[in-house]
């Protein structure tokens, strides 16, 4: 069975795109069949994964609009996986969704379509909850929440764990985090420390022990069209994520065997 994740938080900064896109090349490194959803009208893990938005023929804009059917619109990327682009064309198109019917599951029913084709599907959110953002958190079965340990992300965190539960209770009951991530981490930080001893309070086994540390290389690698992986592979940040999809791929067999 498929695991759809959905990459969210409402505070923007905090990795979610560097995520998606070095978590889909890590899961692809280990032979998992992965397909990443763009759902971020500034595309950048469409053009992180080596893609050029503005050559899309379809877009994940047109797949929504029911302009194009999912199918056309999916591309393989140099990472291995494949990618469900976005441009500036998700901008505009909400007030178009409003009124068409099941509005918060068009991505749902799409993906439908071709699930049965990969082990895992990521979708990066923009940071503000939408009805793009509603849509991946319906058709998603994990969030996998990046956080920095810094004060004003635990604000934003609450914001996050209310929406979620709204959206259980009305939308989608089997919604659950995966994992809370904590990114750009530094351990000589005190208030890293404070945060992330916090973090460990509320959420216990919620909090992965993977942390993807501040690098230079994750920073870089975009530019590039390419996850860290392919840009630098012994960089601490590229290591970090494939540790990072080892973890979530112990998760999900834990889950499976308690399931069964």
């Amino acid at each position: 069975m498929s695991d759809i994740i959905a990459v969210a938080n409402q505070k923007g900064g905090v990795g979610k795109t560097t995520t998606t896109v070095n978590l889909a090349a890590s899961l692809a490194a280990l032979k998992k069949r992965v397909l990443l959803i763009d759902l971020d009208p500034q595309g950048n893990a469409t053009m992180g994964s080596g893609l050029q938005k503005n050559q899309l023929v379809y877009s994940v804009a047109d797949v929504l609009l029911q302009d194009a059917p999912i199918e056309a619109a999916i591309l393989p990327s140099e990472g291995g996986f494949a990618v469900l682009g976005a441009n500036r064309e998700l901008a505009g198109i909400e007030l178009s969704l409003v009124d068409k019917p099941k509005r918060e599951f068009i991505l749902k029913d799409a993906l439908a379509r071709v699930l049965s084709q990969y082990d895992y599907v990521l979708i990066d959110c923009a940071p503000s909850l939408n009805l793009l953002t509603i849509n991946a958190l319906c058709a998603a079965h994990d969030v996998l929440i990046p956080m920095q340990c810094e004060y004003y992300a635990l604000e934003g965190l609450a914001d996050l764990s209310d929406t979620l539960e709204r959206i259980r209770q009305t939308l989608n009951p089997q919604l659950a985090i995966c994992g809370v991530l904590r990114t750009m981490f530094d351990a000589r930080n005190t208030l890293t420390n404070d945060v992330s001893n916090e973090l460990e309070t509320h959420f216990g086994d919620k909090l992965l022990e993977t942390t993807i540390p501040r690098n230079i290389r994750l920073a870089e690698a975009p530019a590039h069209g390419m996850p860290a992986l392919f840009f630098e592979k012994t960089s601490r940040g590229a290591l970090a994520y494939l540790n990072l999809a080892a973890e979530l791929i112990r998760e999900q067999k834990k889950r499976k065997g308690k399931s069964a």
